[in-house]
């Protein structure tokens, strides 16, 4: 690894940083195995690393976790999103009215990647944590996000490689994800039905900007009886009127009091 240049290293240092963000803690021994690196390299870069505060001592023998530095890098990242500075107010509000966990997501190749995450009073749901992704296919903001952006890019969704199920209602073939999608743009809401964790639910709405692309999509979450029982009728409109006010605040106008037009 010493040898290699130098971008190499960074790339290494990046797949370091990733698994101790997917574990939590790890030894130097098990990174090594992980990456098929010897060993002696690793705890050279997880030296280098620590001297950096990207990485810190764990809470176990010979463990290592991740360091606060990369929390001001992250906190730096995020806040440069708009769709978060004009989100965060209305997605407070949305929480306070139904305690719900209300999430914050944007595009990043195939994924959705929640960049705000308010949680939930009653149940906290954990598929999406802040900082955390899903698949386009998989769970409401993911979908928004697919089901407004053009129609040629959900077949390239579809040919760019196999989809994962999380459960057996998530949508993994075309026949079930096409159809799905155009309700979305029918609705201008997508519905997320036990498809990412069984007995969760959540809603999702698009964020479009003032070319009335999507930029962004807001979700709520929570138990699926609270979030699908006939009684929930106001929590859709509730999203859907926080969708549009984020929408309008970054520029978007409505067509005929349509969510969107996208021919």
């Amino acid at each position: 690894m010493a040898q290699e240049g130098g971008l190499a290293l960074v790339r290494k240092a990046v797949e370091v940083l990733d698994l101790l963000a997917e574990q939590g803690e790890a030894t130097a021994a098990s990174i090594a195995e992980d990456l098929g690196e010897p060993r002696s390299s690793v705890y050279r870069l997880l030296s280098s690393l620590q001297k950096l505060q990207m990485v810190e001592s764990g809470s176990g023998r010979g463990a290592y976790r991740l360091g606060f530095h990369l929390l001001s890098l992250g906190t730096a990242v995020v806040e440069r999103f708009d769709e978060r500075r004009f989100a965060r107010p209305v997605m407070e509000r949305l929480h306070e009215q139904t305690g719900e966990t209300v999430y914050l997501c944007v595009r990043r190749e195939r994924h959705a990647v929640c960049i705000e995450r308010l949680d939930g009073r009653r149940v906290q749901s954990l598929a999406l944590k802040l900082g955390g992704a899903l698949p386009l296919h998989a769970g409401a903001a993911s979908r928004a996000l697919l089901a407004f952006d053009d129609r040629t890019a959900w077949t390239q969704y579809l040919e760019s490689g196999p989809l994962q199920r999380f459960t057996p209602s998530t949508p993994v073939t075309g026949e079930e994800l096409l159809p799905a999608l155009e309700q979305v743009r029918r609705d201008g809401i997508a519905v997320s039905d036990q498809d990412v964790t069984v007995g969760v639910a959540a809603l999702g709405v698009p964020i479009l900007d003032y070319l009335g692309r999507v930029r962004a999509a807001l979700s709520i979450s929570g138990v699926r009886e609270a979030i699908l029982s006939d009684a929930t009728t106001a929590l859709r409109e509730q999203l859907l009127l926080a969708g549009e006010e984020v929408s309008r605040a970054m520029g978007w106008k409505a067509v005929d009091g349509a969510v969107a037009d996208f021919g």
